[in-house]
């Protein structure tokens, strides 16, 4: 099923510090658990290496460079990964963020506006509910005075055309 091209995201970051910031959590975190991870299989095979009653003085030769090379390959291959599947994630966040940025924003300036509205899997629906609720007033008068004041408009409009000379 082929989205709504209303709905469809633009911009590929909408928030960039925001979702960079995210993402380099996500990053680090990694890296964090990939160090522990080689670091205990090189804690193991060493005691593995101690054990040996042959061949044991050849595996704790290759031991030290082992965790670096666990660490290099288990980043690198995973790294674009944690970086997609990082910024996919902070679209559901970064992006009702931005809308309810715009919207209190558009409501704040005056302008005519709907109640706030956002994609379907996006995070905050309850968020988005309470904002439109506090805002529903405001929104109400707003919608009040451009409709009292396009009546007025097209009332003098009227008035202008009765007074005009015809033919």
């Amino acid at each position: 099923m082929q989205p709504n091209p209303r709905e469809r995201r633009r911009v590929k970051l909408i928030k960039p510090r925001f979702q960079l910031k995210l993402v380099g959590v996500f990053v680090g975190l990694s890296a964090l658990g990939f160090m522990l991870q080689a670091m205990h299989v090189g804690l193991r095979l060493s005691e593995l290496a101690a054990s040996l009653p042959v061949g044991g003085t050849h595996l704790m030769a290759v031991i030290p460079d082992l965790p670096l090379e666990i660490l290099t390959v288990s980043f690198g291959m995973l790294l674009p990964f944690i970086v997609a599947v990082g910024i996919l994630v902070t679209f559901r966040i970064a992006g009702p963020v931005h809308r309810f940025e715009k919207f209190l924003r558009s409501v704040l300036d005056g302008e005519e506006t709907g109640p706030c509205r956002l994609r379907k899997g996006d995070e905050f629906g309850d968020l988005c509910e309470l904002i439109n609720e506090v805002t529903a007033g405001i929104r109400q008068s707003q919608l009040k005075s451009v409709s009292s004041s396009t009546a007025a408009d097209q009332d003098s409009d009227a008035e202008g055309e009765e007074l005009r000379p015809t033919g």
